[in-house]
């Protein structure tokens, strides 16, 4: 279910905020006047987006690779640079 604040508890409720973001390891949706207008993340869920969206990339680039013939790269060597890279360990 989504969890939605009004920007006066980003405000006035920053404490709270933070704290339901990193225990929700979920997004927090900030309206404004009633319509969206942010979205916040822990940063160790906005890492671990970064790293599954470029894991998809790579997937899609190894797939035609693999469709075209060629050899790959071990998948455990790939994953190991990639968490390396988030700080996700």
């Amino acid at each position: 279910m989504a969890i939605i604040k009004p920007i006066s508890d980003l405000r006035n409720k920053s404490s709270e905020i933070s704290k339901l973001v990193h225990e929700s390891h979920e997004p927090v949706y900030i309206t404004k006047n009633g319509e969206g207008d942010m979205v916040l993340l822990s940063i160790k869920e906005y890492r671990k987006m970064l790293l599954e969206k470029e894991m998809m990339m790579k997937l899609a680039v190894a797939e035609q690779e693999y469709a075209n013939g060629e050899k790959g790269k071990d998948a455990d060597e790939v994953i190991k640079k990639l968490r390396n890279k988030y700080k996700l360990h």
